[in-house]
């Protein structure tokens, strides 16, 4: 198992790659940079890339709306490029409200955009020729357009032909789809304890298609570290993004954090979280967060405690351990939950 940590996408990004710099010498493997509706993460990506010499650099991550597949290979192309090997693309789907409220694109079709985009951009890093007609048309057909389009490979020789795409998801097809076509999976609010009975199935299904040239398939998630006699408090620090997730992140009926909240059983808590954030009532909202749904998706305690959390984490098939270190010394919890695995 390895060990990673997001970058606070509302942040100070220099501070930020400050923070990680000092994490990557106490031993972390990965950092995770997210985008939203704020900074684009190609950019921090670079600029972490140049304050960093062992760390990977993951995008955590880019939608398959606001830009093309071309374009995003040839961010994982140049990102790979100036880290030396180092890079790592989540994509995802995103959802509407972003999709459609600061892109301007429509959200369709968001399993086959992503499966289309792992297609593509395992192409385009191979160096190959596109010629490809789907959701995307490479290039496009003179009915559409000037009819000067002529079929391309990328311009530059990407340092690696293969760079790692990890997939965003959720719902049972787009897991589905992740665990066969993916190298990894990034869960989002993910409960060891209750991860099989909602993505079991799907998971069996996808690998069960998957080809093994491909090797396993890589699992992302974790939550907040906080190690010390009286480090269970620090648990409350994810009520406000539990509650902006099931309660914020959507419309009532299109919120996929909100029904991942159902599947796990808290379903009541589910509706009065929506029902309160939606009004505007956050600390309400973050109040009615289930205790239990706190714990279970962190690793706050006296280290025996914590120490189990991993092994449980890693019994549920997470491969990295993304945590967010909570305390004055995140580089020294970093170290030694590093020294457990």
């Amino acid at each position: 198992m390895e060990i990673s940590t997001p970058l606070a996408y509302a942040g100070d990004p220099r501070a930020g790659a400050d923070a990680v710099a000092a994490l990557e010498r106490a031993g972390l493997d990965a950092v995770w940079v997210a985008e939203a509706y704020g900074f684009d993460s190609p950019t921090i990506m670079g600029y972490l890339a140049a304050r960093t010499e062992r760390v990977r650099i993951g995008a955590g991550i880019l939608n398959v709306y606001s830009r093309t597949p071309a374009l995003i290979a040839q961010t994982a192309a140049g990102l790979d490029a100036i880290s030396g090997g180092r890079a790592v693309i989540g994509l995802g789907a995103s959802g509407p409200q972003v999709v459609e409220g600061w892109h301007g694109k429509a959200y369709d079709k968001p399993l086959g955009r992503t499966r289309e985009t792992i297609e593509l951009t395992r192409r385009i890093l191979r160096r190959e020729v596109i010629d490809h007609h789907g959701i995307t048309d490479m290039p496009l057909p003179p009915e559409k357009g000037s009819g000067l389009g002529k079929p391309l490979k990328i311009l530059t020789r990407p340092v690696r032909p293969e760079v790692p795409l990890y997939v965003a998801s959720l719902g049972p097809a787009n897991v589905r789809m992740t665990a066969e076509v993916a190298d990894g999976w990034l869960p989002t609010l993910f409960l060891p304890e209750k991860a099989h009975e909602v993505w079991g199935k799907p998971l069996a299904e996808g690998r069960a298609r998957r080809d093994p040239a491909l090797g396993p398939l890589q699992v992302v998630a974790g939550g907040l570290l906080a190690i010390g006699d009286d480090a269970a408090a620090a648990r409350d620090l994810a009520r406000p993004q539990i509650a902006l997730y099931v309660g914020g992140m959507g419309a009532v009926g299109k919120n996929f954090y909100n029904d991942l909240a159902v599947a796990y059983g808290y379903e009541r808590e589910a509706a009065r979280i929506q029902e309160l954030y939606l009004a505007g009532h956050k600390k309400e909202a973050e109040a009615a967060v289930p205790d239990e749904f706190c714990e279970l998706m962190s690793l706050c305690g006296p280290a025996g405690y914590v120490r189990e959390r991993v092994e449980v984490f890693r019994a549920a098939g997470v491969t990295m351990l993304n945590v967010i270190p909570v305390g004055p010394d995140p580089a020294g919890l970093i170290e030694t939950v590093k020294g457990w695995l």
